[in-house]
């Protein structure tokens, strides 16, 4: 299958299914000598990791990620870093009863349209546990970054028809819906109570924020800051649209007003605004950046749906087993790791972007 390998120099490859054995990625092209431990990664994937709170599925993995190269005396060696996430509970039997039925929402007529075969247990690689490769290889970009200044923050904006209402990051980790804003936490638990009730799902917006970032990260045409981020964060399962700084706002905006004015602060270029969300040209500006991810609602929902199966018959499903009935809390550290992936890659990709700079290495 090609399509799970992701970047140019801080390249990923993740590999693994739902209900196989395991999961795991590969990561190729982090620079020797980055202090890198299994407790560093395991921070990012316990945030990730299902069972946590009556909003994640029931599921009970304990996500123990295991560095299986790469690595010595607690240093990177710059050879590929290879890590892998064991899975300890599994139940195929759950899936049984939709081998030959297309989930409505789901990859199932798609995978076997292209294949001509697909693992039903949870959906393979299309499952949502995929993502628990990537946020391991999330935590090592992410410690490379913070060697260079950059932190990474997302949080739920919000729930369904729920938004927070104002944005205090301390608040994020002390309600289990990861939102900036413990009040509308509150309102958005009982709009999921609801939800759960009625055996139904909802979707709702994460805001990433990224501080640190120098200007000139992204390339001008291909490879710009804004639309490689966008291919990351939307190859997340259930994401449906990204928005940069006022996004589709600015549609509705005048040039006047959109345009972020320069001046100069302490010898360096600066913006009284940030309506572009950090990004000019597909370069970063200088400012922080900023960029909301739509997720759709879970689409396994305890709930007769009409659907077909793959003998062509008309049918009705109920979906069983354990499943999220929300994705946006377990997706804010998704999101994140796709963020610090791309832009480790980028930051290195810049690398060669100046004669001098090469000459300064070299000479």
């Amino acid at each position: 299958m090609s399509g799970s390998t992701f970047g140019n120099i801080f390249k990923i490859t993740t590999w693994g299914e739902s209900h196989g054995r395991g999961l795991g990625v590969v990561i190729d092209g982090c620079p020797a000598g980055l202090l890198l431990s299994e407790e560093d990664i395991q921070q990012d994937m316990d945030r990730r990791k299902p069972g946590s709170n009556k909003y994640g599925t029931k599921r009970q993995e304990g996500d123990k990620v295991q560095i299986m190269s790469g690595v010595f005396e607690g240093k990177t060696t710059g050879t590929p870093i290879s890590l892998i996430i064991f899975n300890e509970d599994q139940r195929s039997r759950d899936y049984s009863k939709i081998a030959d039925v297309y989930r409505p929402g789901h990859a199932d007529f798609g995978f076997e349209s292209k294949y001509g075969i697909r693992d039903y247990r949870g959906g393979g690689r299309s499952s949502g546990r995929e993502t628990s490769a990537r946020v391991a290889a999330g935590a090592v970009a992410r410690k490379l970054l913070k060697e260079l200044g950059i932190n990474i923050a997302a949080y739920t904006t919000a729930i369904g028809n729920v938004k927070a209402e104002r944005i205090n990051l301390n608040e994020r980790f002390e309600n289990p819906l990861c939102m900036p804003d413990n009040k509308s936490a509150e309102k958005a638990s009982q709009l999921l109570d609801e939800a759960i009730k009625n055996c139904d799902s909802v979707g709702g917006i994460i805001e990433c924020s990224v501080t640190g970032m120098p200007p000139g990260i992204g390339e001008p045409v291909f490879d710009k800051l804004d639309s490689s981020l966008a291919k990351a964060v939307m190859s997340i399962g259930a994401a449906k649209g990204i928005e940069f700084g006022d996004g589709f706002k600015a549609a509705e905006s005048y040039g006047s007003y959109n345009n972020d004015s320069f001046y100069m602060s302490d010898e360096k270029v600066k913006k009284e605004t940030n309506h572009s969300g950090g990004v000019l040209g597909g370069f970063s500006d200088g400012s922080n950046l900023i960029f909301r991810v739509a997720f759709k609602p879970t689409p396994s929902i305890a709930q007769p749906q009409k659907t077909v199966n793959n003998k062509g018959e008309d049918t009705e499903i109920t979906i069983t087993g354990r499943h999220d009935p929300i994705v946006v809390p377990r997706a804010v550290v998704v999101v994140e790791a796709m963020t610090a992936v791309t832009i480790a890659d980028l930051m290195l990709m810049n690398m060669s972007a100046k004669l001098n700079n090469i000459k300064s290495f070299y000479l």
